[in-house]
């Protein structure tokens, strides 16, 4: 994993060696903090709009300042000026990362924000995975649905959780549930499942991370005219699907072989993938 040597903290490059960031810092004692994971897919930022729109909610929800300079175009630039730095072209993954500037214990004394931008070198661009993932349900803790839900917080420790449960049961992925029941996730992806040719993905009421893959895959299904539609996903539905694929904005999409004792095939999943990646072309 090739992570290069240097980070943008506050528009200032600096060494990922030098110490810049206190043991006081909010993100690190409460998790106090937002983050995107961008993907630049042959030199192209990808869906970079969506991911400041989406972190600027976000910092509004949790009621932090929100900078004059903190917007799309300024957000390109430093993006670009860290890539040619880290010698990370043309594929990489970029995460961009608000936390509350330090002071006060779960009541902050302020509400202004720094922001720091890392980056890491990728192989290629969005490829469908040729091996389809192997996934089950993580029932341990049920996911709440409340307005923190759908946006990325550095709370991350239900995903932890989640993903050290995955690892002992040696899946490729695991499956969340709501406080409904629902399958509203995954560990790191939305969920997507085909059936008789319709798309179907939980609505962001059901408490999933809006996604911008998943807003993607949903603009490209009503481009090509296919039935697609926000629902609640039951096991039931799942198991009886012809088709469930996971999206996030770092791997694109990726097909689900098996659920139990469920197999499901990839043509939707393939033709998507196809479409995404004339965006990125």
């Amino acid at each position: 994993m090739n992570t290069g040597n240097y980070c943008i903290l506050n528009g200032h490059l600096i060494s990922v060696y030098e110490p810049s960031v206190s043991f006081q810092n909010r993100a690190f004692r409460y998790g106090d903090s937002l983050f995107e994971s961008i993907r630049v897919c042959n030199n192209k930022v990808m869906f970079l709009r969506d991911h400041i729109a989406r972190l600027k909610l976000g910092m509004t929800v949790m009621r932090m300042n929100l900078p004059a300079e903190f917007n799309t175009e300024n957000m390109f630039e430093q993006i670009v000026n860290l890539l040619k730095h880290n010698v990370h072209a043309p594929h990489a993954r970029v995460r961009l990362t608000v936390f509350r500037n330090d002071g006060g214990y779960y009541s902050p004394e302020s509400n202004d924000i720094s922001f720091l931008i890392e980056s890491e070198l990728l192989d290629g661009a969005f490829e469908l995975n040729q091996k389809g993932l192997w996934v089950d349900v993580y029932a341990d803790i049920k996911k709440p649905v409340n307005k923190l839900s759908g946006i990325k917080t550095g709370s991350a420790l239900f995903y932890v959780m989640a993903g050290l449960s995955k690892q002992s049961m040696k899946l490729d992925e695991c499956l969340l549930i709501n406080e409904m029941g629902n399958v509203c996730e995954s560990v790191s992806s939305n969920v997507f499942m085909v059936k008789n040719g319709t798309i179907y993905t939980a609505p962001l009421s059901e408490g999933c991370v809006a996604g911008i893959m998943r807003k993607q895959i949903l603009a490209i299904a009503a481009e090509h005219k296919i039935l697609a539609f926000e629902s609640p996903l039951t096991l039931y539905n799942l198991m009886n699907a012809d088709e469930m694929f996971l999206t996030n904005s770092i791997r694109g999409i990726q097909w689900v072989g098996q659920f139990r004792d469920k197999f499901y095939t990839n043509k939707t999943a393939t033709f998507l993938t196809e479409k995404l990646n004339l965006h990125s072309a």
